[in-house]
């Protein structure tokens, strides 16, 4: 039997149809929305080179992700000028105005706190990729915070662990920038140096940026340490190599830094470097271990043949991206409190050899190299600049206790 429908039914069916339809496009247009990460670094200041090294490398990442999902990413770039106060503004532009699904980056200790304080307030997850002791302890973590990056704690003590076993003396001096990355990364020092009964014989401290160095040298040399350890970074490392190769320093002691870094080493010629020894979470040669580097290092060569390979902190910069684009496949989903659980619990080979984020502190469990800048004599070409001494294995038996950090079990 044929049911007749009343005008009123009929225009109730063909309005809640078209509302369904309309329900189904917006659903796809969703979905076709690109998925945005939000990507604050110091573009411009004394850590440039590196940052913009962390830029192209993060797209790399981005070109990963496109070529294996339906759903596009899309990264985001804001200049953060170094600055903490800058990069909130920067990191709220990107949440409030551009919409980002995630935020990643920074460059600095103190600017990822600010970072870190920004996104999380707001619900969104960030995966910082520069060092940090703080960003992992209870006082300025949060579920929403990830740290891709070594931390201090990891670096120093790799560093230490092996310049302390093969030294000839026992005394040690420090040189140290004055913000935090110098501060960490000297507390790292000095914790392996108390274990392995080294003698601290002088602390010289110098601010962020400085340009010459000479005034600090006789007070070094009077100390007469045989190791000289060196804690600053980006401009602030070349200037203080090529100042000390002039001084002699090198011929009077062994020069060690927690990160030795490529960019400032090709920037700044063999010379200054050769001889020091340093930490580094990257070196381009793993590609002859890893399939996972191999992939980076082509991937890098194919879109910028004219940088060579990438560099550390370069690096970082497709692994923090990286991290948050497998943890979005792994949950199949954006949703914020979904994508957590994911990296919580997924192990990853971004470009190294397996990875995890450890679940109470979100500090990525990696390796960290021991490496030596090589005299032009050993280079076999132009990007041979290093020698991987040793390799620190990802173990958390190298991490600060998650009760140390302030976490509750």
């Amino acid at each position: 039997m044929a049911v007749k429908l009343s005008r009123r039914k009929l225009l109730a069916t063909a309005g809640a149809a078209a509302a369904m339809s309309s329900f189904k496009i917006n659903v796809a247009r969703s979905q076709e929305t690109p998925i945005k990460i939000g990507f604050p670094v110091p573009i411009s200041g004394p850590y440039g080179t590196e940052a913009n090294d962390q830029v192209r490398c993060a797209q790399l990442a981005i070109d990963w992700f496109n070529q294996e999902s339906p759903r596009k990413a899309e990264l985001v770039v804001r200049d953060d000028k170094l600055d903490p106060g800058e990069a909130a503004t920067r990191t709220l532009e990107l949440i409030e105005s551009d919409k980002v699904d995630f935020i990643c980056g920074s460059l600095s200790a103190s600017v990822q706190l600010s970072v870190n304080q920004v996104a999380s307030k707001r619900g969104v997850i960030y995966n910082s990729i520069s060092q940090s002791d703080s960003i992992n302890e209870a006082s300025d973590f949060t579920k929403y915070t990830f740290h891709e990056a070594l931390n201090p704690h990891m670096t120093a003590g790799a560093v230490a662990r092996y310049v302390f076993g093969q030294a000839k003396g026992k005394k040690v001096a420090y040189l140290i920038a004055d913000y935090a990355y110098g501060h960490e990364m000297q507390r790292g020092f000095r914790r392996v140096a108390s274990e392995m009964g080294m003698e601290e014989v002088a602390e010289v401290r110098h601010p962020l940026g400085t340009t010459d160095y000479s005034a600090f040298f006789p007070r070094i040399q009077a100390a007469r340490p045989d190791i000289l350890l060196v804690v600053n970074f980006g401009r602030d490392q070349l200037n203080t190599l090529k100042q000390a190769t002039d001084f002699g320093l090198k011929e009077q002691m062994q020069i060690v830094y927690p990160v030795l870094l490529d960019t400032q080493r090709i920037a700044g010629g063999f010379d200054p470097f050769e001889g020091v020894i340093g930490g580094a979470n990257y070196y381009w040669t793993l590609e002859d271990e890893f399939e996972s580097a191999k992939r980076l290092n082509d991937a890098y060569r194919a879109k910028y043949p004219d940088q060579g390979v990438p560099s550390a902190y370069g690096a970082l910069g497709y692994a923090g991206v990286y991290g948050i684009l497998k943890g979005v496949k792994e949950a199949g989903s954006t949703k914020t409190d979904e994508v957590i659980a994911a990296m919580e619990s997924m192990k990853y080979d971004a470009y190294k050899g397996e990875q995890y984020f450890r679940k109470c502190d979100h500090q990525a469990v990696q390796s960290v190299l021991i490496i030596k800048a090589k005299p032009e004599s050993e280079m076999r070409n132009q990007w041979d600049i290093f020698e991987i001494l040793d390799t620190q294995p990802a173990d958390e038996k190298f991490l600060r206790t998650c009760e140390e950090l302030g976490h509750k079990a």
